[in-house]
């Protein structure tokens, strides 16, 4: 019951931070931004608690697909939030509060799944480090998307409306390059952890989130590489990001989705 009435205020909060930010495009008028992080940090202190009541209990932590679906849109809205303190990234808010309302209806709505576990140091780890790295480079795919957008308008020459609202062109590659950098350590250290803490990384419930995880890894190196040693920018930047977002979604949300929801597995 607190579960519910937490996530139902959140989702209120979420709501109507959200039209506000629609109401702001449509006037093309910039967001009194202390006003729409104050709305933001309250409605993640009710995600919190729904979060909370949802996924801990006396038998452990609950790892199902909807629980640790919410619980990452909760670290990515914490992680834009804290960033907009030095950086103009509270435009993400714009592509992220809609989703993060579908979230929290999804995990209201959605069955129940998933098992629950005891997470030794080891694997809280683990779990952390892969949870940090998924939501900062779910980030640097918005920030891909908005850069897109941006440029989209640009090329043909509207430069005006809207997109005036958006920080400089060279300041939206260089946040976006910044998010992947760190993205891509944590991922990296994710996946060492991984190895290090689980019995086999290979083994036939996980081979395939292995694979798919060091696909995406081998992309962003590659972006990362391409940026460093050639100057890679523009469209070329945003589809090697698109793409090793792509992958790594589906190295966990791919694999949970098909063993919870369809095979209806933990």
């Amino acid at each position: 019951m607190i579960s519910f009435a937490a996530n139902i205020i959140a989702l209120l909060l979420y709501v109507g931070a959200s039209g506000y930010l629609v109401y702001c495009l449509k006037q093309k008028a910039p967001a009194n931004r202390h006003w729409l992080l104050s709305w933001v940090a309250a409605a993640l202190v009710a995600h919190g608690v729904g979060i909370y009541a949802l996924t801990i209990s006396e038998h452990g932590v609950r790892v199902g697909f909807f629980p640790v679906s919410t619980l990452i849109f909760w670290v990515i809205n914490a992680i834009v939030l804290v960033s907009c303190l030095r950086k103009p990234l509270h435009n993400l808010f714009i592509l992220l509060l809609p989703l993060t309302v579908l979230g929290i209806c999804a995990s209201l709505l959605g069955r129940e799944s998933g098992t629950h576990v005891d997470l030794r140091l080891g694997l809280a780890s683990h779990a952390l480090l892969s949870i940090l790295a998924y939501s900062l480079l779910t980030i640097a795919t918005l920030q891909a998307l908005l850069l897109a957008w941006q440029n989209h308008q640009l090329r043909h020459k509207h430069p005006s409306g809207s997109v005036r609202l958006l920080p400089p062109l060279q300041t939206m590659e260089a946040l976006l390059f910044e998010v992947l950098w760190a993205g891509v350590v944590l991922l990296t250290l994710s996946i060492l952890s991984g190895f290090v803490f689980l019995d086999d990384m290979f083994a036939q419930h996980l081979v395939h989130k292995t694979a798919f995880s060091l696909a995406a890894w081998l992309i962003y190196v590659v972006l990362l590489w391409g940026r460093h040693r050639q100057g890679w920018r523009g469209y070329t930047a945003i589809r090697w990001t698109l793409v090793g977002f792509a992958l790594l979604m589906l190295a966990y949300f791919g694999s949970k989705l098909v063993l919870e929801l369809i095979l209806g597995r933990s």
